[in-house]
């Protein structure tokens, strides 16, 4: 958990965290917010459990609406 706190730390220090958060408003990030995967991601990152938030990340991937936000994730990134 502590890499995912100094990434987060890391975002906003780097000005992205305000990108990011506007991403999570939008259609893509709304519904994949609401998806099982999403919630069983998040339980994996809960109990620590690295394979299942492998897993958990990978069909987030898989889905139409996982790929859109992973696109504009990268993009804010990027700028």
């Amino acid at each position: 958990m502590q890499n995912l706190e100094q990434l987060s730390r890391s975002l906003e220090s780097g000005g992205k965290g305000d990108a990011l958060r506007r991403l999570a408003g939008t259609p893509e990030g709304a519904r994949v917010a609401g998806s099982a995967e999403a919630a069983a991601l998040s339980d994996a990152m809960r109990r620590g459990d690295t394979e299942a938030m492998r897993r958990g990340l990978a069909a987030l991937l898989r889905s139409d609406d996982g790929r859109r936000l992973a696109e504009h994730i990268r993009r804010a990134l990027e700028d």
